[in-house]
């Protein structure tokens, strides 16, 4: 990473690292790699179940950590010994939730090399520029996504493709003979570790070549890449001890221990997916429910028949969650769904609940039809996963008094392994007091160790020793002096109309109160009047007929006209990122026959 920085960027991001003085190189986990953790639940609790498994079909399948161990080690063999991957490489994977994915990603990390998933959701193009630009040699392509795969490293429609993939892996499926096969490579492989009974120790990975080596905790792990509307996308590095020390953090915050059960249905080419619910049930040694996908019909009957106890959503899923528990009530069964009572979820404890934004109505109408708590956070890539939450320790007043009395929701207070704060959204490096607004930045041991090949990225992000998150916050002190912080919108997504800038969040709020509306998006386009003006982007709920002028009149009651929308465009779908953030920009084009309108009170 370093000779893709000045010395400058280096001192900077060195300064970004430090946690109350201790900078990132004194460890705060006692692991000496991920292979390490592994290993050890391994020898001690070989029999406990780590990993459960839904594939697409419904069908079940579950790993002891003893199995979970061998597998591992077996994908690990074939990638060292037939691909010639090693320590530092970059694997590439375009696949979905599968106990084939997760083996994957250890068996990266057991060698050292790291892994850059890919969101199979996204164009082609995009996709072959980040395979590009991560430099992966192979790519491990689940059976349904193979000649889509296939074609998008071979260059279609005069992209270039990625040419540094040295070999497609075919995962799933038919053997077949054009692709290497994972499963067919991985019969009969040896294993270093068969379980408690075998008395055997993990051993080092064949040498091959000699160049295998050890991993560390400071080996690249993850190469993911921002999701934003605009620009290329930029890979975020993140360590094996970037991992593991925010996987600490969230555990210890959310009292989440070995005898609990996580379950997961957010995508794992994501961090939130990846770190919350797999990573955290491997450190604390519990265990953890991948699903597929996400399904509203199936999440409380999972919850109930897994013991789970705790689940990572998004504010999309709560949406979803209440659509079904309200037809469900309304169709004579309870909200959860058929014959599913409170009584069979007794052991479930809390939602996590970030990555996207949560208005104060959404939080109210799941709480109030649920009435279990949300733990809101918020964190970003660069920050690992979540970097701030909503203390547990708070009573359900008190949590819905921080979710629904200010206006925002708030994201909680800072973790251990980082710190926040607020600084002037201009980037003068001034920091902020109590209740002013600016750029939430943060810094510590779970930031990212940089911007992949992109100089000019980490000398701006890390330019006053703080990541800059790019998003507008204050923060609020309590009576016990802890600071509990509130994100007001992106700082690029900011409607700047005529020099006063308003947050497309606080205008939200009063769309949502506005009753047959779904979902209101304020959109801030170019307007040659004022430099941006205000739109609103509303779904209806189904069957509900609300007019324009009502929508207006409403907001303008509400708000001063500056702020209030000016004109509504109605639609069914909206742009989302595939952790459920709105897309916001990729919605301007739909006012644009408004540019050159002067709106009057």
């Amino acid at each position: 990473m370093t000779q893709d920085m000045d010395s400058l960027t280096e001192t900077n991001l060195y300064q970004a690292h430090i946690k109350d003085g201790i900078p990132q190189e004194m460890r705060k986990v006692p692991f000496r790699n991920i292979r390490d953790l592994l290993s050890l639940h391994s020898k001690t609790s070989g029999g406990k179940t780590f990993l459960i498994c839904y594939d697409s079909a419904g069908e079940r399948q579950a790993l002891s950590y003893a199995e979970f161990n061998a597998r591992v080690h077996q994908a690990a063999n074939f990638m060292v010994e037939d691909l010639g991957v090693q320590r530092g490489d970059r694997v590439a994977t375009i696949a979905d939730n599968h106990i084939d994915t997760v083996l994957i990603y250890f068996a990266c990390w057991v060698i050292g090399a790291a892994v850059a998933p890919q969101n199979v959701s996204e164009d082609d193009r995009r996709i072959a520029f980040i395979l590009r630009n991560s430099e992966a040699r192979v790519c491990f392509a689940r059976a349904e996504y193979l000649e889509r795969a296939a074609a998008i490293i071979s260059g279609v429609d005069g992209d270039e493709g990625a040419p540094n993939i040295e070999a497609i892996v075919a995962v799933g499926g038919a053997p077949g003979d054009s692709h290497i096969n994972f499963h067919e490579r991985m019969v009969n492989r040896p294993t270093t570790f068969l379980g408690d009974e075998s008395g055997a120790k993990s051993a080092d990975l064949p040498l091959g070549d000699g160049k295998a080596a050890t991993a560390t905790l400071a080996d690249e792990a993850l190469l993911v890449y921002t999701s934003g509307t605009t620009g290329t996308p930029k890979g975020v590095v993140l360590s094996q001890y970037n991992l593991l020390v925010d996987a600490l953090g969230i555990s210890q915050w959310q009292a989440i221990t070995g005898n609990q059960r996580m379950m997961c249905v957010l995508p794992i080419h994501h961090v939130n997916g990846i770190v919350v619910t797999i990573i955290i049930p491997l450190y604390v040694g519990g265990s953890t429910v991948l699903n597929h996908r996400f399904s509203a019909s199936r999440f409380w009957e999972r919850i109930a028949r897994e013991g789970v106890n705790t689940v990572s959503v998004v504010p999309t899923l709560l949406q979803f969650l209440i659509e079904y528990g309200q037809a469900e009530r309304e169709a004579g069964n309870t909200i959860f769904g058929g014959a599913i009572s409170r009584r069979d979820l007794t052991h479930f404890r809390h939602f996590i609940c970030g990555a996207g934004t949560l208005s104060v109505q959404l939080a109210r109408e799941f709480c109030e039809l649920f009435g279990f708590t949300l733990l809101h956070g918020y964190g970003l890539s660069e920050s690992t996963c979540y970097s701030c939450f909503l203390p547990i320790s708070l009573s359900w007043e008190a949590n819905q008094s921080w979710l629904l009395d200010h206006g925002y929701p708030s994201i909680g207070c800072p973790m251990e392994p980082n710190e926040m704060a607020i600084f002037a959204a201009d980037g003068s490096g001034a920091q902020l007091g109590e209740g002013e607004r600016g750029e939430i930045c943060i810094r510590g041991h779970n930031v990212m160790q940089g911007y992949f090949k992109r100089p000019d990225a980490n000398a701006e992000t890390f330019k006053f020793q703080w990541f800059r998150s790019g998003d507008e916050g204050y923060f609020l002190n309590d009576q016990a002096g802890r600071q509990f912080f509130f994100i007001t919108g992106r700082i690029k997504e900011l409607i700047n109309r005529g020099g006063v800038k308003f947050s497309p969040f606080d205008i939200e709020e009063v769309l949502l109160g506005i009753d047959g509306v779904k979902v209101g998006l304020a959109i801030g386009f170019p307007n040659v009047y004022f430099g941006d003006e205000v739109g609103a982007y509303v779904v209806l709920e189904d069957d509900a007929i609300v007019e324009e002028e009502v929508i207006l009149a409403r907001c303008r009651a509400l708000m001063p006209f500056e702020k209030s929308p000016k004109v509504v465009v109605f639609g069914e779908e909206i742009p989302v990122t595939s952790t459920g953030k709105y897309q916001r920009l990729k919605l301007q084009e739909l006012f644009s026959r408004w540019e050159h309108t002067q709106f009057r009170p």
